[in-house]
């Protein structure tokens, strides 16, 4: 009998499928009900999504994704649409790899009936995040596990956790970053998508979390699955190589949502402090995106850098994500293989 090919199931947050302001609402919707992203009473919830939030961002996100959209549409769609032909390219026949979306299409549970149709023997799960949070990749397992729960024969399924510490995405963040001059920027950030302190403490089991000031600098088996201790072992990881002192360099967290606390510091409050202090370059790394998106085309090339230069500063640049480069593709390959 011929061998059953292996499947190949990567995953990324996802996009609305235009820069509408109704497709925005259903991606923000589906977005923000997701138990995982907005971790309060189900009833709270649903009235914060549904009565506030969605009815009053969903106007004002539309027009950032305007700023955002090409004319090949979203770049997490078409980032993801090449980078998975390029990894099926490199497997070839005895694998069958598929794009899908934690939000919107393509659809996680499309991307699995199309994998069953193929007859897999083996399902591998390859999220696009490279730090692990309940929000993101914890939610995208849950939908993966919820969708194969329903099929009266469950395939052997793989899951891939989190990789903050990955050699080959690390040198390809370094060399991204050495297309500029590094000796021209007075300071480096490193911005990380926010979330609620309150899910880093769910997330811990040992009394570990926010407990002193320098809990997350090391990944240890206490904290290995903290997003923030992820976060700051990515960060170590590239400036290690780049030989960057600690003085050079401010691990901060972005896109904050409601009045609880968020993982600190805040990018916007570093990059005040940074300016009143005299820093006029900066250079800023994304690491948590492994994709070019809002949150980094828009949010850090446009926002920030606006704001940095009200406040005094001159030059703000960012370091583009790994998108769809045949570099990255190929190491997602091998390590799939």
């Amino acid at each position: 009998m011929k061998n059953a090919p292996t499947g190949i199931l990567i995953i990324n947050l996802g996009t609305p499928d235009e820069p509408s302001r109704s497709a925005v609402y259903r991606y923000l919707k589906q977005f923000l009900l997701d138990p995982r992203v907005i971790d309060i009473n189900p009833i709270a919830r649903n009235l914060l999504v549904r009565g506030v939030i969605v009815p009053f961002r969903s106007g004002q996100s539309a027009k950032l994704y305007k700023e955002l959209w090409t004319e090949k549409g979203s770049p997490l769609k078409y980032h993801g649409v090449s980078l998975v032909a390029q990894v099926q390219a490199l497997l070839g026949p005895e694998y069958v790899v598929e794009l899908a979306m934690r939000y919107q299409s393509p659809s996680i549970e499309s991307a699995i009936q199309k994998l069953m149709q193929a007859k897999v023997s083996k399902i591998k799960v390859f999220p696009l995040f490279p730090q692990y949070a309940s929000a993101s990749t914890g939610s995208a397992h849950e939908e993966v596990m919820r969708v194969v729960s329903g099929l009266q024969i469950i395939p052997e399924i793989e899951f891939v956790n989190s990789y903050p510490t990955w050699q080959p995405m690390i040198d390809l963040f370094v060399a991204n970053s050495k297309r500029y001059d590094l000796t021209q920027y007075d300071h480096f950030l490193f911005s990380y998508h926010g979330l609620p302190q309150r899910q880093l403490r769910k997330a811990d089991a040992f009394n570990h979390c926010l407990q002193s000031a320098d809990c997350c600098k090391t990944l240890t088996p206490v904290n290995q699955f903290c997003y923030s201790a992820q976060c700051h072992a990515t960060t170590q990881a590239i400036v290690n190589q780049l030989g960057l002192r600690p003085d050079q360099y401010t691990i901060c967290f972005q896109s904050r949502l409601g009045r609880d606390p968020w993982v600190q510091p805040y990018t916007s409050q570093v990059l005040e402090n940074l300016a009143k202090n005299g820093a006029k370059r900066l250079l800023v790394f994304c690491p948590a995106f492994t994709a070019d998106c809002l949150e980094t085309t828009v949010e850090v090339s446009i926002e920030y850098r606006e704001e940095f230069q009200k406040m005094g500063g001159e030059q703000l640049d960012l370091v583009e994500s790994l998108n769809d480069s045949p570099a990255w593709a190929a190491a997602l390959a091998e390590r799939l293989a």
